[in-house]
């Protein structure tokens, strides 16, 4: 029994190997950012310093010490600022016209392979990373079922504005922002901003947007308009159209930074 579970253990190895040099790593970093005020008035919130290393920074070291270095980086706003070698760029010039949805679209030459895409204003713990590289299912969200605790003294961020999935049986029902209720044999999670695709599942995700791009009209979901839609947008259109996305549960330090106090308590983490 030892001798085959250790087999079975390098089995696993090996086709985790094989498929982390086909992974390739999407950060979207093309939004502005108002409410850091002066700290990101003319530099991209993802290069924000977090003690000595930018918040992208941090995440591209975390990639590269888990063999991931296929990445690229969607810019918008002083685009120019960006000096990280061994990257793709890809300037997204119409961002000031669309949101999240609209920008990682302007990356989508780059989407051909199984692909792991992240907010650029997050910072998550090896702990975290690990459980969305090892998700085996087909299109999975890393979700947070302990998200509350993320909003104790967080007067700057309230609870209202967490982008929350309603989750029943390990299928996600519901992705959108204030989810309060719940039946009993459901729960309610955080998306915190990383989603990971197979291949497959990359190509119906880029064929269903560019079908909604030539026939939608009016409000998307909880967006007034498919090039205003958010992420979580999306994500509900293709639940709604069948598809089944998987919570990856996550269990780590993470921040989402988007006020001073964000700041501050991703500097406390990283310190830990």
């Amino acid at each position: 029994m030892e001798k085959e579970f250790q087999l079975n253990q390098k089995k696993l190895k090996t086709i985790l190997l094989k498929n982390y040099k086909k992974m390739k790593i999407i950060l979207i970093a093309a939004g502005s950012s108002t409410r850091l005020g002066e700290q990101t008035y003319d530099i991209p919130k993802g290069l924000l310093k977090i003690n000595d290393k930018s918040i992208i920074a941090n995440q591209i070291e975390l990639f590269k010490k888990n063999n991931l270095n296929d990445i690229v980086i969607i810019t918008g706003p002083n685009h120019e600022k960006f000096e990280f070698d061994d990257v793709i760029y890809i300037n997204d010039k119409n961002h000031k016209n669309h949101d999240v949805l609209g920008s990682l679209m302007a990356g989508e030459s780059q989407m051909d392979e199984q692909t792991i895409t992240t907010y650029s204003d997050i910072i998550f713990d090896e702990k975290i990373f690990d459980s969305i590289i090892k998700f085996p299912g087909e299109f999975g969200i890393a979700v947070d079922l302990n998200w509350e605790k993320n909003y104790e003294n967080r007067d700057q961020h309230p609870k209202s504005e967490a982008d929350n999935v309603l989750i029943n049986n390990g299928r996600i029902l519901k992705i959108k922002k204030n989810i309060t209720q719940c039946k009993e044999n459901e729960v309610i999670g955080e998306f915190i901003g990383i989603m990971k695709m197979s291949k497959n599942e990359v190509k119906n995700f880029k064929n269903v947007f560019f079908e909604l791009k030539k026939s939608h009209d009016g409000r998307f979901h909880n967006a007034p308009s498919l090039e205003k839609a958010y992420l979580t947008d999306m994500l509900q259109e293709l639940i709604n159209s069948g598809v089944t996305i998987s919570p990856i549960f996550v269990d780590g330090e993470w921040c989402e930074i988007d006020t001073p106090q964000d700041l501050e308590k991703a500097r406390e983490i990283l310190n830990d």
